[in-house]
Order: structure tokens, then sequence, then C-alpha cells
């Protein structure tokens, strides 16, 4: 079964410093046929204004993925990091038994884009860590790059999940293939550009649930980047 879910049905906030578009129900969007797809619970496509963030808050037993775009985004926690995300970046944080952060742009003339992404972990009440890694242009066009997983394996970031998230380049005549196995299912989100997936057309902001197919097939790109998250 494949379902389109097209970006501009997303739940929307504006509070002048920050544009955010959310995927599934979060904060003051709420529909409960949109309260997240297996463990995936949160895709938030944000845009923070120059000089902007988000001060000191709080999470607990949540799988934290920041993706950016275009930008920079600033973290530090009370875990003792600091750090800048950039495009490229794949940043993961555990929150476990509780972690305390901040992310901020400090830049006074351009705007970070990012996608925030919350994962429910698979186990709770753990110490809580944090983890960056870079994943360079080259390694995801045309090719699906796994960028986070529950076992680590192929330099990706750490979830403590039965998850798999990838990210993708894709342009012109490039093709890509994902099976997918009877027991999963999976959840496409382009986050620019555009592409046919099972031949389904997606631009950007939009989203495909995909169950019970064998595989996804990705071509046609027009200067796509899409994230693959196959779920358990």
């Amino acid at each position: 079964m494949l379902q389109i879910r097209k970006g501009k049905e997303r739940g929307y906030a504006d509070h002048g410093w920050l544009k955010s578009f959310h995927t599934f129900s979060f904060a003051g969007y709420h529909d409960p046929q949109h309260m997240g797809y297996g463990s995936l619970r949160v895709i938030n496509e944000d845009r923070i204004l120059p000089g902007s963030g988000f001060g000191t808050h709080g999470h607990r037993d949540m799988e934290i993925i920041s993706y950016v775009l275009e930008g920079a985004l600033a973290h530090e926690d009370n875990m003792g990091n600091g750090s800048s995300i950039v495009p490229g970046d794949v940043q993961r944080m555990s929150a476990g038994k509780g972690v305390l952060h901040s992310e901020y742009n400090h830049s006074k003339d351009a705007s970070t884009h990012f996608l925030q992404i919350w994962i429910e972990p698979n186990v709770t009440g753990i110490r809580p860590s944090y983890e960056q890694k870079h994943f360079d242009a080259g390694s995801k066009r045309g090719r699906l790059r796994l960028i986070a997983s529950g076992d680590a394996r192929e330099g990706s970031v750490l979830i403590h999940q039965d998850a798999m998230v990838y990210a993708a380049l894709l342009d012109g005549a490039e093709r890509i293939e994902h099976g997918l196995d009877a027991e999963r299912r999976a959840y496409v989100h382009v986050a620019r550009g555009r592409l046919t997936v099972n031949g389904q057309l997606l631009q950007a902001g939009d989203a495909l649930k995909a169950s019970g197919v064998e595989a996804l097939i990705f071509e046609k790109g027009e200067q796509a980047e899409v994230i693959l998250f196959d779920l358990a």
C-alpha cells in the first residue's frame, strides 16, 4: 500500500523567529490521523531567522536527529557538548532519562533550514548521549546513504530503535531501488526538489507511506534530496 501526504497538508506554525511545518501532531497542531508512523514520531521542517533559536529546554526518552539543509545550527547541552551543525551533518541526541539543550542560529543574515526528527526509542531511562557525523554529498549522490541505525553500521549514527534512516540526492537519470522486507514499513520525506517514488510524483515537503510492497523505486529526480525511514 502506498499513501501520499502532500506537504501543504502538514501542520504549520509561524512564531515570527521560527516558521515550522509539522508532519505529525506537535505542540499546537493536533491531528488524530497523523500522530506518527511506527516509531517515527516527529518530522518538523524548521526555518530559524538570524540571531534566533530555541532556548534551553528539556527532553526525555526520545531519539532526536537534526539534519541541516541550509545555514548552521549551534547546539549546546548539559552533557558538555557544543557544536555547529551544517549541511551534511547528522546530529543524534538520545535524551534518555533527561537532557537539557539549546539550538541557535548565530548568523547575522542567513536563516537556518533544518529537519528535526524524533524517533521513539525501544529502551527508556538510559544515560543521555550525543553523536554528530558528516556525510558528504558524494556519499548520497544517486544512492541511499545510511545515516542512522540501531547498530551504527556503515558509519551511521546510533539510535536506540529498530529503524534505519537513509539520505539520498537524485537528479536526472539517477535511479535507486530499496528492497522492503514484508514485515517492515517505510516513510519517505522529500526535503527538497522533486522525484517519483514507485511512479508517484513527490515534491518538496511531500511524503509517502509504504507497506506491503517489495521495493521502493526512486527516479526522475530534479535536484531532489530525500530521507527514507525503514521501520519495524
